[in-house]
């Protein structure tokens, strides 16, 4: 099974690469013993994120997530970097491809299929809704420090 390789870390970063998105199938995501998820890795733990959670996952073609879910608190943006699928929430069913984002509220039911001749590919990020404030769009700060290479 593929691991995630850590590339670098210090006081106020850490850097991973989950490899070739080509290559996601490798991954296999176990939530039980009856419970195995083909081509999904989480990153956050190993990024020590303490704000959210993220995930890639690969879809084969004619494969879908199989159950329905929703949150307590957390909403979600789901980034589809290639391929064709269909997205559901709370029964309502649209087409996905390389582009699209989705949000969905932490009561939204959701699910996701591939019903494309390619593997679907998509990144979810995960973080608590209802937190982000106007104030915080302008939480950056630039530096006036010189950028090195």
């Amino acid at each position: 099974m593929k691991e995630i390789k850590k590339i670098a870390a210090a006081d106020n970063f850490s850097a991973i690469c989950v490899g070739k998105l080509s290559e996601l199938n490798e991954y296999v995501l176990e939530l039980g013993p009856d419970i195995k998820i083909p081509g999904k890795v989480f990153g956050g733990a190993a990024l020590q994120a303490t704000g959210g959670e993220f995930s890639f996952q690969m879809f084969q073609p004619g494969t879908e997530t199989g159950f329905l879910h929703i949150h307590k608190t957390h909403e979600e943006l789901y980034f589809f970097l290639g391929g064709t699928g269909e997205f559901q929430v709370d029964g309502n069913i649209f087409p996905v491809s390389e582009g699209s984002v989705v949000r969905v509220s932490p009561a939204g039911k959701r699910s996701v299929r591939n019903n494309g001749k390619e593997p679907l590919v998509m990144l979810c990020v995960q973080y608590k809704g209802g937190t982000f404030t106007p104030e915080d769009a302008a939480d950056g700060v630039i530096s006036n420090a010189p950028v090195e290479w």
